[in-house]
């Protein structure tokens, strides 16, 4: 009996890459704010397109699973920004008028 461990590696390797990509949005809103949300569009396009590029299932799986999880990190991003207006998570004291800024911008 052969024993394929490929659906395995990947499964593994989406729970870790999920599962780091959490701290990097909330530490990159800590300290930058929404301003660097490019640099997930890019290193998301880059993965995925390097994927379509690699012969090996498991390098292409793990590479497609990045980008996606880059790109939906954008989102994330952002919705991050509102947890921290609503206290769910700490703000940066340094970037407190950013928040104020934005409030008022979209009350008006």
């Amino acid at each position: 009996m052969d024993l394929h461990f490929t659906g395995i590696i990947i499964a593994v390797a989406c729970f870790l890459v999920i599962g780091l990509f959490h701290p990097i949005v909330v530490k990159t809103e800590y300290y930058t704010g929404t301003r660097y949300w490019w640099m997930f569009l890019v290193g998301g396009i880059a993965c995925i397109a390097g994927a379509l590029f690699v012969a090996a299932p498991v390098a292409s799986a793990v590479l497609g699973v990045i980008g996606a999880s880059a790109l939906w990190s954008i989102k994330e991003l952002f919705e991050q920004r509102e947890r921290v207006e609503k206290g769910w998570f700490p703000m940066n004291p340094k970037r407190k008028d950013e928040y104020k800024r934005q409030a008022r911008e979209t009350a008006s």
